[in-house]
């Protein structure tokens, strides 16, 4: 059976360490969907969606194994139309396990056979997250070296 990770989130912008998160999944996945989702708790996005999916999509060009997909819906039911068992996702910290691990248990409710695996971010990407780097862009900050080049 091949074995589909979707890894959701907004990406807003997509960093350095999602990117990690992604190469180091494809140890362990057949497959990985990179899934932009619409946050409720977000009013608006500062990266155009359209624009952050081209940007994505050519970070892995080269890779046939990751697709990029932008959604609207439980994530839940996201992984029942592509198949896919696993969410994967990236832990910098304990504040992160709090919200992931609640996220996974509603989750697991809804699909009892969606499995969420946790990789815990690699040390330089730490202090890494899509709200600093927007706010560090937004007064003009370079903030080139925390994303993939296409980014």
């Amino acid at each position: 059976m091949k074995k589909i990770a979707i890894f959701p989130g907004s990406f807003d912008p997509y960093t350095n360490g999602h990117h990690d998160i992604v190469m180091r999944g494809l140890e362990i996945f057949d497959e990985i969907i990179i899934s932009i989702g619409y946050n409720s708790s977000k009013a608006t996005r500062y990266f155009d969606i359209d624009l952050m999916v081209e940007k994505i999509e050519s970070v892995y060009k080269d890779i046939p194994n990751v697709k990029v997909v932008v959604y609207n819906e439980l994530t839940s039911n996201l992984a029942k139309s592509h198949d896919a068992n696993f969410l994967i996702r990236g832990l910098r910290n304990t504040t992160d396990f709090e919200y992931e691990n609640t996220i996974s248990q509603m989750n697991r409710y809804l699909n009892e056979k969606l499995e969420t695996v946790f990789l815990i971010t690699s040390p330089q990407y730490a202090a890494v997250s899509s709200t600093v780097i927007r706010e560090v862009h937004k007064y003009g900050g370079n903030v080139s070296e925390f994303l993939p080049y296409e980014v």
